[in-house]
């Protein structure tokens, strides 16, 4: 039976696990393979796991972090971060990840997200989304590197473009809302499952179980991913790796 999976996002900053806020003041966590090791003991449904130093960096994927990710995960997980061509995504996937995301790249050549497609499987291919509003009363923008490239492109008319080419999935990500810990960003969630009919994962804003109740019980099967709530406990954001258990998540259901 198809239900709403629960996915923790992985930031990787200098070969760090780091938490931010609103795209900004990194928090160190955490080594991302030990991480790893307790969402296995704890039977998550799906990784995520962005390396945000990439693009910044004008550089390729890590692809010695990916081999090691892959070897220890026991769950499905998703790679992003510098990937830019068809042959380091069918690296990324042989050697273990079962999906790759594109960002900066799938702006720049939207194109790229068929080619790769075609390779490695369109279940495959994930596009993410950062977005925030363009001042205060703006369109809601699509963001790169780390939300500090603004590309003039409306999130709506960008979304309506990959359902036209069909990819496997597409994440928003909030960038206002990210590590606030208030709630995800449900108008427009409902906005872009009016116009893709495709998979969607969101990001930002998870604070509690039930932000993630409140969003499964609008949109029923959807991806709800979260940072901060699987690598903080209680007010004072104590550094603990958690997850809900199988008793739960029934309450998603």
């Amino acid at each position: 039976m198809l239900r709403p999976r629960i996915i923790p996002s992985l930031l990787v900053h200098k070969k760090g696990l780091v938490k931010t806020e609103e795209f900004k003041q990194s928090k160190y966590v955490g080594d991302p393979i030990n991480a790893v090791k307790i969402f296995n003991e704890k039977e998550v449904d799906e990784l995520i796991v962005l390396d945000i130093d990439a693009t910044i960096e004008n550089r390729g994927p890590d692809f010695k972090m990916i081999k090691n990710l892959a070897i220890e995960c026991r769950m499905p997980f998703c790679y992003g971060g510098g990937v830019t061509s068809v042959e380091e995504a069918k690296k990324i996937v042989q050697l273990g990840a079962e999906k790759v995301a594109f960002s900066a790249a799938a702006i720049n050549n939207i194109g790229l997200l068929k080619e790769v497609g075609d390779v490695i499987g369109v279940q495959s291919v994930v596009v993410v989304l950062d977005y925030k509003k363009k001042g205060i009363f703006g369109k809601l923008e699509i963001y790169t590197h780390n939300g500090k490239k603004a590309t003039g492109i409306g999130l709506f008319d960008f979304v309506k473009k990959l359902e036209k080419i069909g990819i496997g999935e597409v994440v928003l990500n909030s960038i206002e809302r990210d590590g606030k810990m208030q709630g995800y960003d449900l108008d427009t969630i409902q906005k872009v499952r009016n116009i893709f009919q495709g998979p969607i994962t969101v990001l930002g804003g998870a604070g509690t179980l039930n932000h993630i109740k409140e969003l499964t019980n609008k949109f029923k099967i959807i991806g709800a991913a979260a940072g901060s709530l699987f690598v903080f406990k209680g007010k004072y954001k104590a550094v603990l790796i958690n997850y809900p258990s199988f008793d739960e998540k029934k309450m998603f259901l």
